[in-house]
């Protein structure tokens, strides 16, 4: 493994605290009474407190220094003065551990005083410390020079995402993105449970996959030598338990589908599907707009969310909309009635690409997600969708080409999912078979198995019911403003990652004013870099040798490159 000059040096301090007889990593507990929150909500001049958490900044002043210290709740600045820390004649506890094998970064345990600096500002006296845990990589933490221009910034998403754990140090802003998340979570339940509800849980390995259509991931029983495959959707167990004699379940699930990942779909997912019986579609969507108000006042404290260039609303109720209505108020094109020919020609018409594996559902859902979803910004409920696009779901009580089905679009997204469930076995039979039926044309999101154990099930009589889907993860994005959802995910599927070369920390900095300072000159360059000559000469030759640099030759002008991602 090579090591950058920085990770050398740290593993040199690491072995010199050993050598003092200090472990760098203690087993033992650190007695901390009050997060840095706590102190200064409850501030007390001369109050003894202790602390821990990583150290962020020290402004050495040789005798004294100020320093940050950062734990789960903010940051706190801390005042050391060897004096103080060091009551005897030996200073090595300061001039040696804190000042020389003490690295930002490091976990430390601190006991002090509180008390005012000189500018108001509220500080720790530190009376004594210990290493609780020793940094081997230097954190990537921002600096500002003289003009404001911020370097060395950890803004990178592919990087962010890959190493979620900086993410949080270095930006923590991004824990309020994941702190909203619980509460999103907590909210729901608080308001299912007040309703009596019970929370559930169902198999994530599942014989059949069903309850949706998607590409499922298969894995193999070694024990059983048979096939699973992991969770596409919870629903059809949800519903065997409303035929087992629940009135009300929902299960906060963990899906899997094996398809694409983009900014708004990742393989890994977590949705929400809540059954309750003797309702309807009806009755749901007004639970869903008041679940959705409550949430977003839990969360937010207001109803108002922005995302993007939209300001989204989510106090109910919410306008409604059917499906047919939609298509024809932005295409102009009638769906009633209509064959799949028909269906398959109108579509082409409009510029939208099709083929003859998808069947009517599918082009109708191609015409609405291509002319229509996008026009949907404030929450609007789009209801009663073709029957082909629904195979669990009940038939529409007047009109029977439909379904009593909707989904509930915001800024053009769809975030809930909902159904007056089906629960006549023989239809749903048929249904099954015509979904056989479309996988067999090649329709490879088409569900090519029927569960006959759930067939069984509705036999034995399933209550008239409602069911809703809830996206969590996309949820969260409307409420936190966040376009990807990479964002809300703590640690998103990511591509396997590309072992480049080691870099040194000369050559990371000279890669931030590049990536900051596009088409910037050689001597510019340099002159940013504030690297000696010797260390410049080093670290451009080493990046122009990786492919990472290349100069340009303009006349007299000397043009430096960035070819890194």
């Amino acid at each position: 493994m090579q090591l950058s000059e920085q990770e050398i040096i740290r593993r040199d301090k690491l072995n010199a605290l050993r050598e003092l007889g200090i472990n760098p990593y203690p087993a033992d507990l650190f007695p901390v009474n009050h997060t840095s929150k706590q102190v200064k909500e409850n501030f007390q001049e001369g109050k003894k407190v202790i602390l821990a958490g990583r150290l962020m900044s020290v402004r050495d002043q040789g005798k004294a220094a100020f320093a940050e210290l950062q734990d789960s709740e903010g940051r706190m600045q801390l005042y050391f003065n060897r004096d103080v820390i060091c009551t005897s004649e030996d200073k090595t506890l300061y001039n040696q551990v804190f000042r020389k094998l003490t690295d930002l970064g490091d976990f430390i345990g601190i006991e002090g005083e509180l008390f005012t600096t000189k500018v108001g500002a509220q500080c720790v006296q530190v009376t004594d410390f210990k290493i609780l845990s020793k940094t081997l990589k230097p954190l990537p933490l921002p600096k500002t020079d003289e003009s404001g221009n911020v370097y060395d910034a950890f803004t990178d998403p592919e990087l962010r995402y890959r190493m979620r754990y900086v993410d949080l140090v270095v930006n923590p802003q991004v824990k309020e993105v994941f702190m909203k998340r619980t509460k999103l979570f907590t909210a729901m339940r608080t308001f299912f449970n007040e309703a009596g509800y019970m929370e559930v849980e169902t198999p994530v390995l599942q014989s059949i996959p069903g309850g949706a259509a998607a590409r499922p991931f298969i894995t193999h029983h070694n024990s059983l030598d048979i096939p699973l495959y992991m969770r596409i959707a919870n629903e059809l167990y949800l519903k065997r338990l409303i035929v087992g004699g629940f009135d009300g379940v929902y299960e906060f699930s963990k899906n899997f589908r094996n398809e694409g990942m983009d900014r708004t779909h990742n393989p890994e997912f977590t949705a929400m599907e809540i059954y309750v019986a003797y309702k309807d579609y009806n009755w749901m969507m007004e639970m869903t707009e008041n679940l959705l108000e409550y949430c977003a006042l839990q969360v937010n404290g207001t109803t108002e969310a922005t995302f993007g260039e939209h300001k989204v609303n989510f106090k109910a109720p919410y306008a409604r909309v059917s499906m047919t209505e939609a298509i024809k108020q932005f295409t102009g094109f009638d769906i009633t009635g209509k064959s799949e020919d028909e269906l398959r020609e109108a579509a082409k018409s409009m510029g939208i690409e099709v083929d003859d594996t998808m069947g009517k559902g599918k082009l109708i859902d191609e015409i609405f997600g291509e002319k229509c979803e996008g026009n949907f910004i404030q929450p609007t409920f789009i209801t009663d969708y073709p029957k082909e696009m629904s195979p669990l779901c009940k038939s529409h009580r007047n009109n029977p080409e439909l379904t009593e089905r909707f989904e509930l679009m915001v800024c053009g997204k769809e975030i809930a999912n909902a159904y007056s469930e089906l629960n006549d076995p023989i239809d749903q039979r048929e249904r099954f078979e015509a979904q056989m039926a479309l996988a067999a044309k090649g329709d490879d999101e088409a569900n090519g198995i029927i569960d006959e154990d759930f067939l069984r099930a509705l036999e034995y009589g399933m209550p008239p019911t409602s069911g809703l889907g809830i996206g969590m993860d996309r949820l969260i994005m409307f409420l936190t403003n966040n376009q990807s959802i990479q964002e809300v995910l703590f640690f998103p599927q990511m591509r396997p990652e590309k072992k480049g070369p080691e870099l040194t920390e000369d050559e990371k900095h000279i890669i931030e004013v590049l990536k900051a300072n596009e088409g910037i000159s050689i001597g510019e360059l340099k002159t940013k870099s504030e690297l000696s000559g010797k260390k410049w000469d080093a670290a451009s030759k080493s990046l122009s040798k990786h492919g990472l640099m290349r100069v340009i030759v303009d006349g007299e002008n000397k043009i430096a490159e960035y070819l890194g991602k």
